[in-house]
């Protein structure tokens, strides 16, 4: 399928990813980007994180954690993050290919041992795994679908992040 540079397929502005893309060829330097977000905490294991100019997004523990299960917790928008990014892409790509999603639903899980984390064990607090598992009705062909989901998979910026070992500098002020 051939599409028109100013179409709109998906609710996705063709016009501006390929703008962006122009914009990066011809200038390297606006890869770059830097994100930020800042997290106050609100009393027990409730707080909340600031990003951009968008309301706050709160955060607490489940009451199986001694939280007030006011919120999702930080494993849990970890996974909705990661969700999140993936449904970008899919979007971004099967938009750009000429692909017409129907519908697109990603369900993530992953497993935490609480022994670190509680302090009776050493080693490793985060994720055991993860595991996500897309659904994507589209009149596209399985083939093209597949093709879709390895661009994704190899262009996703929180997915590469959680894959690979990434330098994490945090320092007390």
């Amino acid at each position: 399928m051939s599409i028109d540079a100013s179409t709109r397929l998906n609710d996705v502005d063709i016009e501006a990813i390929g703008g962006l893309v122009q914009a990066i060829q011809d200038d390297p330097s606006k890869a770059r980007t830097t994100w930020a977000a800042h997290v106050t905490w609100k009393g027990a294991f409730a707080s909340e994180s600031r990003v951009r100019d968008f309301e706050a997004t709160p955060s607490d523990e489940p009451k199986s954690l001694g939280g007030g299960d006011a919120a999702a917790n930080p494993v849990e928008q970890l996974l909705g993050a990661f969700g999140n990014c993936l449904a970008v892409g899919y979007a971004a790509n099967a938009s750009v290919a000429g692909i017409r999603l129907d519908d697109l639903r990603i369900d993530l899980k992953g497993g935490v041992d609480l022994h670190v984390f509680l302090g009776l064990a050493e080693g490793h607090a985060g994720f055991d795994s993860i595991d996500a598992t897309v659904t994507i009705v589209s009149d596209a062909p399985r083939e093209k679908l597949e093709e879709l989901h390895a661009k994704v998979l190899a262009s996703s910026p929180v997915g590469h992040t959680l894959r690979g070992a990434v330098p994490v500098n945090v320092t007390l002020a």
